[in-house]
């Protein structure tokens, strides 16, 4: 009986301490580290037919992450480098291609699909940041009888730091 009560007092006065050991170490978990490089990965992409049934937009999801967070741009970034028609205008590049004679093309649309990410404040992501990109498209050309399209994919960060390209699968255009 004695030994039964000295146990139970040991426990007692041990449990706390084994409660502040676990929570010090669930807390100190180490925030994920990315590279400085924007990294990103196709998620889904899911069209949007129009009321005749016939698929006029998309939504393109991909996932990234950037180890320093220096994702985006400000309304205002228009100075060079971010001035219109220079190469750093945009930061999020777009590529369309047509499936024609079973070989992916690259077709130049009177308008881009590029666009610019929102800005992300360097303070809220110094440790990193990672989440989604969504963008709506239009994924019908009425120039073309392609039913088959897909696209080339890749940010930039504002240290200039260039993602990986990647490549959506080949999407099914119903045309009529």
């Amino acid at each position: 009986m004695q030994k039964q009560s000295l146990l139970r007092k040991y426990i007692i006065k041990l449990l706390p301490i084994l409660i502040l050991v676990a929570v010090a170490v669930v807390s100190c978990k180490k925030h994920e580290q990315y590279p400085i490089e924007p990294v990103i990965e196709f998620m889904s992409i899911d069209k949007i037919p129009n009321s005749g049934n016939v698929d006029d937009k998309a939504f393109l999801v991909i996932n990234f992450t950037d180890g320093d967070g220096d994702i985006g741009l400000a309304l205002e970034d228009t100075m060079p480098p971010h001035n219109p028609g220079n190469e750093y205008y945009y930061n999020y590049y777009i590529n369309y291609f047509e499936k024609l004679n079973d070989t992916f093309v690259k077709v130049d649309l009177p308008f881009t699909f590029h666009v610019r990410i929102p800005f992300i404040e360097e303070s809220l992501a110094e440790r990193g940041v990672k989440g989604e990109i969504k963008v709506e498209l239009f994924i019908n050309n009425i120039n073309s009888t392609a039913d088959s399209i897909r696209f080339d994919l890749q940010i930039i960060d504002r240290a200039f730091h260039k993602s990986n390209i990647i490549t959506t699968p080949s999407i099914y255009v119903k045309k009529k």
